[in-house]
Formats: structure tokens, C-alpha cells, sequence
């Protein structure tokens, strides 16, 4: 049976790395894979899934009025063995449960991968609800500047100081957000605090 998976981390973790080394792996062995990203991501070009280490690919662009299930239904072919979304957080509780469909229906499985909560600590919409009903749930690890697990991200200013309020949205790279541990994220550190040499006497 097809599965629906979530892979989800914190920002910087390599989501989209992992998921285009996936595709990469089904296209070595002559399966098709669809690649879905949202238009929202506008930090690259429109159409592609870009990681931090240079790896890119075509995907089709989707935004919150799409249907993914009949988008998948139509352009399906013998050869399609997987559907993977870059950025699932932004997706909609429908489109969700058209994921859902696309497993269950379609029998293909779904590999989504985004970020679990925003820069306040909430869950996005669309992470909410995969996490509700995905079969899979899998963490992909990243490391704060403590060396402690990241779990959180800090939206910074212009400064590279934190920000507590604003839109949920906000599309940003290492310039916007760091990733911290839970406890660096409420005390509001962004990066390690120097250690002051004792005074010589």
C-alpha cells in the first residue's frame, strides 16, 4: 500500500537536498518521480526545488487553489512511482487530504517535506495536518549553534535580531532565519555567545 510520508525538520536541515536525492534515486532505476513546489517561494526560480549545496530540478508550481490529486491523476503514467512536495508547509488542509488520495487512490507514494512550526513556534497549516495524517512521519535533524538539537526557528531583522511578531509568512533564507534549540528560541540567541577570557591578575 502507498504511504503518505512527512519529512520535516527546522530551517537549514537539507529538506530539499534529501528530497531530490530521493528522486534522483527512482530516475537511476528508469522510475518517473512529479515534483510539486509552491509559487509562495519565490527566492529562486519560478518552477524549480533548489537546495543550499547547488542541487536543482524541475517541479510544477502550485499554489493554494491547485488540486494536486487531479494534477497527479491527469499526467499519470506507468512509469510515475513517486510524488514529492518541497516545502509542504504552505500546502492547505486540502490539499492534504489530496495527498491523501493520491496514496490511496492512485496508489503512489507521497514524500512531502517542509518545516513543522513558524518563527512564533506554530504549526503551519499545512505541516499541521500531515502530521495528523501522514503514515510516515520522519525528522530530519539539524543542529543549533550549542550543539543541541534544533527544533525551532528565530526570524531575525535587517540587524540579525529577532523578531516575535509579523505575518506567518515570510519567505527568507540564512538571512531571516536561524535554527535553534527550544531553549536558545525563547531566550531570543541567535548565535553563540562569546566566552569572555578572565582578566589576568
Amino acid at each position: 500500500m502507498a504511504k503518505l510520508y512527512f519529512y520535516y525538520s527546522a530551517m537549514n536541515a537539507g529538506k530539499s537536498t534529501v528530497l531530490l536525492q530521493s528522486s534522483h534515486n527512482y530516475a537511476e532505476r528508469g522510475m518517473q518521480t512529479l515534483l510539486f513546489t509552491p509559487q509562495i517561494d519565490d527566492r529562486y526560480a519560478s518552477g524549480k526545488i533548489h537546495s543550499r549545496i547547488g542541487l536543482a530540478a524541475d517541479a510544477v508550481s502550485f499554489d493554494s487553489d491547485d488540486n494536486l490529486y487531479a494534477y497527479t491523476r491527469n499526467n499519470k503514467t506507468s512509469l510515475l512511482k513517486c510524488v514529492l512536495i518541497d516545502e509542504a508547509q504552505f500546502l492547505t488542509k486540502q490539499q492534504v487530504v489530496q495527498l491523501t488520495k493520491i496514496a490511496d487512490e492512485l496508489r503512489i507514494p507521497v514524500l512531502a517535506y517542509g518545516l513543522r512550526t513558524d518563527f512564533q513556534g506554530e504549526l503551519f497549516e499545512g505541516s499541521q495536518y500531515l502530521l495528523a495524517w501522514a503514515e510516515e512521519l520522519i525528522e530530519i535533524k539539524t543542529i543549533c549553534h550549542c550543539g543541541s538539537k534544533a527544533t525551532m526557528n528565530l526570524r531575525l531583522d535587517e540587524n540579525g535580531l529577532p523578531i516575535k511578531n509579523g505575518a506567518q509568512v515570510q519567505i527568507g533564507g540564512n538571512e531571516s532565519y536561524v535554527s535553534t534549540c527550544r531553549k536558545h528560541f525563547k531566550q531570543g540567541v541567535p548565535i553563540a555567545e562569546k566566552e569572555v577570557e578572565p582578566a589576568m591578575g
